[in-house]
């Protein structure tokens, strides 16, 4: 699998007032972040830059982060932003010890303690309780499983494998 040098952070949903600022969902585990963010990106969808930008001022928003970026001054340059994406680069990425980005789940294979191989994971979303792996399966419908300790218990990035103990009757919905 090959190591996406972008992550993507946020999306850009619309503008904000008159002045240029944006309205952006975060992806990330903590939207604090973008406080102190500087150099990015406008990127696309898998974090490609498409032109680097510059945060100058942001702030929290109920879930959503307001963000002044440089040369961004008006509401129509900022609406024109609408639906792009904000990228870091691999190293500018803030990550916890313990933790890995979503990016790097993506193709990774999926193993079941009772079933063996279940396929691969095409997608991760979060739902707003937790996160959901999409697990493409050969011939079959997708398996969406939560992406909880208890259910998937082993992810190891190196080796891109994912153990997993599927709830009881979890996997017979799929078939």
């Amino acid at each position: 699998m090959a190591v996406n040098q972008f992550i993507v952070i946020g999306k850009i949903t619309s503008a904000h007032g008159i002045r240029g600022e944006v309205k952006i969902y975060p992806l990330t585990d903590d939207p604090k972040r973008f406080v102190h963010l500087k150099d990015c990106h406008i990127a696309k969808e898998d974090g490609t830059p498409i032109k680097d930008a510059i945060v100058t001022n942001a702030r929290i928003n109920k879930n959503m982060v307001i963000a002044k970026l440089e040369g961004v001054d008006d509401r129509n340059m900022a609406e024109s932003l609408r639906d792009k994406y904000l990228s870091v680069d691999r190293e500018d990425a803030v990550k916890n010890d313990d933790s890995f980005f979503i990016v790097d789940m993506i193709g990774m294979t999926v193993i079941d303690d009772e079933r063996g191989e279940l396929g691969t994971i095409r997608d991760v979303f979060e739902t707003g309780s937790n996160f959901v792996i999409t697990v493409k399966r050969k011939g079959k419908k997708d398996l969406l499983i939560p992406f909880l300790k208890a259910v998937c218990y082993e992810t190891d990035i190196e080796s891109e494998v994912m153990k997993v103990k599927l709830p009881e009757g979890l996997y017979e919905i799929y078939d």
